[in-house]
């Protein structure tokens, strides 16, 4: 297992010293968004700019890697492609619903491209397209995609 760039640690170590209510919380998970190098430096971007306040992950991806599904009130670490942590996020709001039920209201809030529901559907149904079919899956246009909002709490200027 490869260890977090050590941006991660002092990024947190900043935000606790602003915030010491979170001086007894370990260091969150961190994460880049996407799966290649120009969009995941793109999203980390917009969310340190307060643009990008939400992100769409497939019920599938959460099972088939066996991870937990994130909860209100969880703090991620974003990070670039290289891992350089970037900012601090706080999910605020969770749904479950459709790929094909996704509303204008939460492409727009996603952040990315023009913001349009257009762009978002086009984009997403290409990158599950992907990861899924790197193993076999196929997407569907209703599968379930969890809807995840956060709120910037924490970014280097």
């Amino acid at each position: 297992m490869q260890l977090p760039n050590p941006s991660v640690a002092k990024l947190w170590a900043n935000f606790v010293q602003q915030y010491p209510k979170y001086k007894n919380t370990p260091i969150p998970n961190h994460f880049y968004f996407c799966d290649n190098e120009q969009d995941a430096n793109t999203c980390a971007d917009l969310v340190v700019k307060k643009i990008k306040q939400a992100t769409a992950t497939s019920l599938w991806w959460y099972e088939y890697h066996g991870e937990p599904r994130p909860n209100i009130g969880d703090l991620y670490i974003v990070t670039d492609w290289e891992g350089s942590a970037k900012a601090i996020i706080e999910l605020i709001a969770i749904t479950h619903i459709p790929f094909n039920e996704v509303g204008a209201d939460f492409a727009e809030a996603e952040g990315e491209g023009d913001k349009s529901l257009g762009y978002w559907r086009k984009v997403h149904k290409a990158y599950y397209q992907r990861e899924m079919e790197a193993v076999g899956a196929r997407f569907k246009e209703n599968m379930m995609i969890s809807c995840e909002r956060f709120r910037t709490v924490y970014a280097l200027p």
